[in-house]
């Protein structure tokens, strides 16, 4: 049975889809004016295992994850370099797919851009306009808060005058408002102002936090299953959004919410003032795999707060490459035929563990142990001789069903034939003879990236597999 902590409710619930067999989620992505931080990567990787599990689960899965593409950042970057929005943002939007490719994640369904879906928002506004939830002042339409009694449900803060939030996006609106708490749905611009869009209410851009009600609702429906992101919106994007859409629809916005917890460096909370600040393109720059920074983030499950330690980094590092040895260990294995019943035991239970862990508010702390557990079992009976071809086969079957989920073993590297090597070490030997240093560097960098170490002695060659 498959439950999670309901940031609304604030308790653990058994998750019931709205359609048998089906689950529409929708999880804030990133706004595409900087590199994404590994704060962020461990939101979008607890998201990724998430949609992996619920696959995992035999459901059908339809993941919306937005680009924020247009806000006040945005907008000041593209003015102080003199291109335009899109311009700024192109090279921000390859760099994290490339970034989230590069983590192993699985790409959503879809992946709307904010600035794609201006017509959507202008729709929501104008039903708020209309209903009394929304009104105009000095050019600008803002959220009544007043209006919407049931506001702070999701965030249980107590809302009384000004109001500061967790989030560095709080808006901070230079025009009048009925209410200190109201927010903005659509800023004011000028006529030859950019970017600035034609609307029934008079030429703006959105406010932060209709964009994300305007893309769920657009591919998930006006009710849909999940809502997921990190704990910094909670408040008041994540608030704002339930006001908005409930407010324009009548109709609860989403059944489950989902929040992961932040990130320290060093028991330090992660700032670029205090030099604490780390992209993934960082780490990956100091050596660190990608398998490896995945496998830190999801040693901790998302409710609580993970420390960020290099020492922490080295140890996954460390681990992700047992475990790649491990695979390689029993695919290698010269195994009798037959079973061993006490391995086919462990492979049941550690399963079991794992799924039991997982349907438990995804406990990926509790999955891996019994991820570890398998493995000390198996390399017993491989030093002892027992593990069978039976047993052999089922553990590779099962290092996949941890993998589809977790993806922490990564790739399995095709073995070369040592005919394939020898030649190519020959071919090297060959390249060395006509000074042709490159072609021979060539080769050792290829072999080195296929796990084979070439070591040049005094008595010719030697080669060995890593």
């Amino acid at each position: 049975m498959l439950r999670f902590f309901n940031t609304l409710s604030r308790q653990v619930e058994e998750f019931q889809p709205i359609e048998d067999g089906k689950v529409r989620m929708y999880i804030c992505g990133p706004t595409v004016w900087n590199f994404a931080h590994i704060g962020n990567f461990r939101t979008f990787i607890f998201g990724d295992v998430l949609r992996r599990y619920l696959k995992f689960k035999g459901y059908a899965v339809t993941h919306v994850f937005n680009l924020t593409d247009i806000d006040d950042r945005i907008i000041n970057e593209a003015k102080a370099r003199n291109i335009s929005i899109d311009e700024f943002t192109a090279p921000f939007i390859q760099y994290f797919w490339e970034d989230f490719d590069a983590l192993g994640m699985e790409r959503p369904e879809v992946t709307p851009r904010a600035t794609h879906h201006i017509a959507e928002m202008i729709d929501i506004i104008a039903r708020l306009i209309e209903n009394g939830k929304a009104y105009e002042s000095d050019g600008s339409i803002y959220y009544r808060i007043s209006a919407f009694p049931e506001y702070g449900k999701l965030s249980k803060i107590n809302f009384s005058g000004n109001i500061h939030g967790a989030s560095e996006r709080i808006d901070t609106d230079k025009y009048e408002k009925e209410d200190a708490r109201d927010f903005a749905l659509w800023k004011l611009v000028g006529e030859d102002e950019e970017p600035g869009w034609d609307a029934p209410f008079g030429r703006g851009r959105p406010g932060w936090h209709i964009e994300c009600s305007a893309m769920s609702m657009k591919y998930l429906g006006e009710t849909f299953d999940i809502h997921a992101g990190g704990q910094d919106l909670q408040f008041p994007h994540h608030e704002n959004e339930i006001a908005q859409s409930e407010g324009a629809t009548g109709k609860l916005f989403s059944h489950y919410w989902i929040h992961s917890e932040f990130l320290k460096i060093d028991d330090v909370t992660m700032s670029k003032s205090k030099g604490n600040f780390f992209t993934f393109r960082d780490l990956k720059e100091q050596g660190y795999s990608p398998l490896a920074i995945r496998y830190l983030l999801l040693s901790v499950p998302y409710r609580k707060q993970l420390n960020f330690t290099f020492e922490g980094l080295q140890g996954a590092e460390a681990t992700v490459e047992r475990l790649r040895n491990f695979r390689t260990l029993v695919h290698d294995a010269k195994a009798r035929d037959g079973s061993n019943p006490a391995v086919a035991e462990q492979i049941r239970t550690q399963l079991a563990e794992f799924e039991a862990a997982m349907d438990d508010d995804m406990n990926t702390a509790v999955a891996l142990a019994a991820i570890h557990n398998l493995v000390r079992e198996v390399n017993s009976a491989l030093a002892a001789e027992q593990l069978l071809c039976d047993d052999r086969v089922a553990v590779l079957e099962a290092i996949k069903k941890f993998d589809a989920v977790l993806g922490i073993f990564g790739d399995e590297v095709t073995e070369m034939l040592d005919t394939d090597i020898e030649a190519l070490i020959e071919e090297r030997q060959e390249a060395r003879r006509n000074r042709n240093f490159a072609r021979s560097d060539e080769i050792r960098d290829d072999l080195a990236a296929k796990g084979i170490i070439l070591e040049d002695t005094k008595d010719g060659v030697r080669w060995k597999r890593k």
